[in-house]
Parts: structure tokens; C-alpha cells; sequence
């Protein structure tokens, strides 16, 4: 199942360069009322999707076979204003004592964020055990913050992890759920996860709670100080913002500032 998750998010079409909030602002704060729309973002500005040339993928059983950590560092090492940017006072979105984090900041209703899953899913699964791999969704008003607000729910019903793949998959092969080209409610998204397994009331109780509403508040703050441009952004150790210029090479450059984070906790 995984398999073929993985080989229909991979050949998503059309491929984008970024999600963004309606108002093209790095800060996520759309209002709630009106649905942020998805557009191209500059390639300077944010996580860009491949080109033609870098975005050509290996079948899905070769991508998702971790490559161990010795072997992942390639290319000059990175350059800050250029690979990567510098955030004033970063923090870790979950720190953990001995641990560098990688932060995912995604939309489960962005095309570019579903291109992308396959392949950060394959190079997660390579992280040494001393890199914590974290999701954090987008809060870019609308739609996007039900889609949040469901994260945290699987979170908390403990069916993030197995749903994770297959709810991009209903949003952009499948087309079950509309995502940005509708208004999902409460009620669409519950019925999604009553298909695995979680009553669906649950689930949407567990969407307007207290804990949940906190940790939306918590993730659209993390990306407020991280100064996304769109999504996907990868964060490390909530020190750096990764650019790049394709997914390869931004996983390329992440690599690397992993490597210099880790080098850091041993002195």
C-alpha cells in the first residue's frame, strides 16, 4: 500500500514551485475566513519544486531505500544567504536534549508538499538516531487550518503516522477530498479518517478541542519566527531555513547542516 501511495504522489502533476498563504506572506496568517489560495513562489524565496531535470525520480522501491548517513553528504558544504538562511533566535519546534531536529513545514492541501512527500519520507527514514524528524502543518488560514487542526487530531488518535501518505493521496490522486479546489468541512475530513479506523464524532470532537487548538497556535507561531515562504520549508534545528534549488538539493544542503549541528552537540 505504501508502495503505490508513494508512486502516485510521486507522479503528481502539475508540479509547483511553492504553496503559498493568499497574500504571498511568509507568516501564516490569512484570515480564517477566506480560503488561501495556492501560487507559484519565486525560486529565491522558497522551497522550490524540481525541475525538469532534478525533479526526474527513481521508481518508488528504489527511493524509499534509506541511504545511510556516511554517504550523505555530497556537494560544497552550504552558504548562508545562499543554501540557507540564518533565523534570529531559532528554536526547535520539539527539543530534545542531545537531539538536532528537522522540522517539515507542509500543507497536506499543497500540490508542491504532496510532490514532495515520497521523497523526504524516503530520506527521513536514513536520518542518524540523533536527528529528530518533526511535521509540522502550514497555518495559512481557511482550509489549511482544518487540515491542521486534522494532523493534530490523528496525532493525539494516534493514526498520524499510518494516515499520513493516504491523505494526500485522497486530496491530489484520488480526489476524495478537494482540498484547495473546495471547501472540505469537518465532517468530509472526519469521514476520511473513519476509513481508518477512528470514529468519525471522535475525530471531529477531537479537531475542535482545547489541546488541538493549542497545537495549530504553537505550529503557526514555529513558522511566524522560522519566516517561511511557502511550503515545503525544511527547518534545522531551528537555526536554519533551507533554500535550494530542487528538493535534491535541499535535502542536499539539510544534510549538511545536520552534520554541522551534530558536530556541534559532541564539544
Amino acid at each position: 500500500m505504501k508502495i503505490r501511495l508513494a508512486l502516485a504522489l510521486t507522479a503528481l502533476l502539475p508540479l509547483m514551485v511553492a504553496c503559498k498563504a493568499q497574500d504571498g506572506t511568509a507568516n501564516a496568517v490569512a484570515p480564517a475566513a477566506t480560503p488561501a489560495a495556492t501560487e507559484a513562489a519565486p525560486a529565491a524565496d522558497a522551497a522550490p519544486a524540481p525541475t525538469e531535470q532534478a525533479g526526474e525520480q527513481a521508481p518508488a522501491a528504489e527511493a524509499n531505500t534509506p541511504v545511510p548517513a556516511q554517504a550523505r553528504l555530497v556537494g560544497p558544504e552550504p552558504v548562508a544567504g545562499t543554501d540557507y538562511i540564518a533565523i534570529d533566535g531559532g528554536q526547535p519546534f520539539q527539543p530534545a536534549t542531545g537531539k538536532v531536529e528537522v522540522a517539515e513545514i507542509f500543507g497536506y492541501v499543497c500540490p508542491a508538499c504532496a510532490r514532495f512527500q515520497p521523497q523526504v519520507s524516503s530520506w527521513k527514514a536514513g536520518l542518524p538516531s540523533d536527528v529528530n524528524f518533526v511535521y509540522v502543518p502550514a497555518v495559512f488560514g481557511g482550509i489549511w487550518d482544518n487540515y491542521a487542526r486534522a494532523f493534530y487530531a490523528a496525532e493525539t488518535l494516534g493514526v498520524q503516522e499510518k494516515t499520513h501518505d493516504a491523505l494526500y493521496a485522497a486530496i491530489h490522486v484520488e480526489q476524495t477530498l478537494k482540498g484547495e479546489r473546495g471547501q472540505d468541512s469537518v465532517e468530509d475530513i472526519a469521514n476520511f479518517y473513519g476509513k481508518h479506523g477512528v470514529n468519525p464524532k471522535t475525530f471531529s470532537d477531537t479537531m475542535g478541542s482545547f489541546a488541538v487548538a493549542a497545537k495549530v497556535n504553537r505550529a503557526k507561531q514555529f513558522a511566524q519566527r522560522s519566516k517561511i515562504s511557502g511550503t515545503p520549508s525544511l527547518i534545522v534545528n531551528g537555526k536554519y531555513l533551507v533554500k535550494g534549488k530542487s528538493y535534491d538539493d535541499m535535502l542536499r544542503i539539510a544534510d549538511h547542516l545536520i552534520a554541522r549541528e551534530r558536530a556541534a552537540n559532541t564539544k
